[in-house]
């Protein structure tokens, strides 16, 4: 019993001890934590420094304003911004140097919110600033100021430094030396970020720090490599390494190795580019057999067969040239029949008869001669207008079907009528064709929608049916007023020229009546005086011409005997000046002289004493006259 009671006693001393000293315990924490508050805040009073200045190693822009008041910092900023406006800042990039102002761009710094900011971050009330600023230096902060630069001139600057900094890369290429292929080596370009440029170039600007600063510039990697080509290499090397045997059915060509290296593009392993093209249009103009249309053959009868239309084969230029290429790519068999199409002809033979052009439906032959230029450019007209179809009611124009007369299509000077006058002009010679087409048309019977008579009458014409042209203003018109196609045909003699239209025969009867030809006015009289000959002697150099005029009236019947139209055409031509020469007018004798009435001899008077009479001729008497 004594025993259990003590322990007893034991565990209750024991347990009124634990708080005691749970309570000492705390009083010595809170008396640290008090004592660690009062040095904390000692502390941050000690660092805290004036309010009114900016907290010590405080750097704006790379400059230490620690120490001053924000107005005296803020002044020294904008003093050395200043001094430094036009000092340049030297951008580089790898080798090259560029020299750029702040004024150049326009650089504004905001050094009133720069020192603003700064002064904030150091402070604070009492104890705070003082842990601020304590922080500040442990771990400094450069405060990089608000910037704006001119837009357009930093855009300006980039596109130059751009210019000068950029080298595009260069791809590993395949290269043929003779019948060798290599491969050329690419190169590594460079890009300036212009992002990040941007960025830079403007706080090295703003900065009041002159250190050369480096252009971020980004490395352009070509995609081609020497690796990448080998392949590429092998099989063009194979292209070239014989000839190719093209075959047309039993012909054969040889396409040389040196062809093949022109006309492979190594770029794209390809019969391509200028050297391939001309050599296909070569091989074109070789293999093709171009079709031929469905015509029309006269016999001697007037009237008109069809001749049948015949296909043509044309080169198939993209298949050929891969079948060339699969050929040249195998080392053995190196043969590529070239690939024909069928070329269809634009006019079949059945199309060709249904024209219905079987018979001559009017014709008309002049006669023309003169200069060489002249005969030359009546027969270039003639096959200008010839082989031409005309539809149903549609309308023949001369101009329309021949177009400008210029020296490009090969007309020469000749004489031709340019207003009213005789002279010496590009085509001369054409309205000997457009006469003959008029009256081939006439014939016809076929309306006549527009023509235009000569400004001077022309005497191998027939009388009121001549039809003169000028491009583009003066132009001849006829209607195909049939119900079937039409083709005017020229046949060009050394010195006649003979115009037919073929179609379905209408069998029309043409009547005429020309008026006679009738003189209005008479020539005007041109005289000149020519001193070489004699007084009144007269010489006609030209009798002129008068201005005359007539007219052709044309009755169209039917072949029942039905008038179909009547037309008439009048012809008004200019006259022609009569030129004369004639002798000067006599020069009138001047009236002669009067003679003066004889004097009586005065009576001699007595000689007297005198000094003897002195003679005042030059010479003595008897001497040379």
């Amino acid at each position: 019993m004594r025993v259990s009671v003590a322990a007893s006693s034991s565990a209750v001393r024991a347990r009124r001890r634990a708080p005691a000293r749970s309570r000492v315990w705390t009083r010595r924490l809170a008396l640290l934590a008090l004592l660690a508050a009062l040095v904390a805040v000692g502390l941050g009073f000690v660092f805290a420094g004036s309010p009114d200045r900016l907290a010590s190693n405080t750097r704006i822009a790379g400059v230490d304003v620690g120490g001053l008041t924000p107005a005296n910092a803020r002044r020294l900023l904008e003093q050395r911004s200043e001094r430094l406006a036009g000092v340049p800042v030297i951008l580089t990039a790898g080798d090259r140097r560029f020299r750029v102002t702040p004024r150049q761009l326009g650089i504004r710094v905001d050094w009133a919110s720069a020192v603003a900011n700064a002064h904030h971050q150091g402070d604070g009330f009492g104890f705070v600033r003082g842990y601020r600023r304590l922080e500040l230096e442990l771990f400094p902060q450069d405060v990089v100021p608000q910037t704006k630069a001119y837009d357009a001139g930093l855009n300006y600057e980039l596109g130059l430094l751009a210019k000068a900094v950029d080298r595009p890369h260069r791809e590993a290429r395949l290269v043929r030396r003779g019948l060798h292929i290599t491969i050329a080596a690419g190169a590594t370009g460079r890009t300036l970020d212009r992002a990040a440029a941007r960025h830079t170039i403007v706080g090295a600007l703003a900065s009041l720090s002159r250190a050369p600063t480096a252009l971020p510039v980004r490395l352009d990697v070509p995609r081609v490599t020497v690796a990448s080509l080998t392949e590429s290499q092998r099989t063009a090397s194979r292209i070239i390494s014989a000839p190719v045997t093209l075959t047309v059915g039993p012909t054969r060509f040889r396409l040389p190795r040196w062809r093949l290296a022109k006309l492979l593009d190594l770029s794209t392993m390809r019969l391509t580019g200028p050297a391939a093209d001309a050599y296909f249009t070569r091989l074109e103009k070789t293999v093709d057999t171009p079709p031929k249309d469905a015509d029309f053959v006269a016999a001697a009868d007037g009237s008109v067969r069809v001749v049948a239309a015949k296909a043509g084969l044309a080169l198939n230029v993209p298949q050929s040239a891969a079948r060339i290429l699969a050929a040249a790519s195998r080392a053995q068999n190196r043969v590529a029949p070239l690939s024909l199409t069928v070329s269809q002809p634009s006019r079949s033979t059945a199309e060709a008869r249904a024209m219905g052009i079987t018979g001559t439906v009017g014709t008309y032959e002049t006669f023309y001669g003169g200069i060489a230029n002249r005969i030359h450019n009546v027969q270039l007209v003639a096959h200008l207008v010839d082989h031409k179809f005309i539809a149903p009611g549609a309308t023949f124009s001369f101009n329309g079907t021949t177009g400008e007369r210029s020296a490009a299509k090969g007309f020469l000077e000749a004489p031709v009528i340019v207003n009213g006058e005789l002279q010496t002009g590009l085509g001369g010679g054409v309205c000997q064709v457009s006469t003959t087409v008029f009256n081939a048309a006439y014939e016809a019977g076929l309306p006549i929608t527009t023509r235009t008579n000569h400004a001077l009458y022309i005497s191998h014409y027939p009388l009121g049916r001549d039809a003169t042209v000028d491009y583009p203003g003066i132009d001849l018109k006829f209607v195909n007023d049939t119900d079937h196609w039409m083709l005017l045909r020229t046949y060009v003699g050394s010195s006649s020229l003979r115009v037919v239209l073929y179609g379905a025969p209408q069998h029309r009867r043409v009547e005429t009546v020309t008026a006679p030809l009738r003189t209005v006015a008479p020539p005007v009289v041109q005289k000149t005086v020519d001193a070489t000959l004699s007084p009144g002697q007269v010489v006609v150099d030209d009798y002129g011409a008068p201005a005359q005029t007539t007219s052709v009236e044309r009755k169209v019947y039917a072949p029942g005997g039905k008038l179909l139209s009547d037309s008439t055409w009048y012809s008004s031509y200019r006259s022609t000046p009569k030129i004369i020469r004639v002798g000067p007018k006599p020069v009138p004798k001047p009236p002669p002289k009067p003679v003066p009435k004889k004097q009586p001899p005065k009576p001699k008077e007595p000689p007297t004493e005198t000094a003897p009479l002195t003679s005042t001729l030059e010479s003595p008497p008897g001497g040379p006259h």
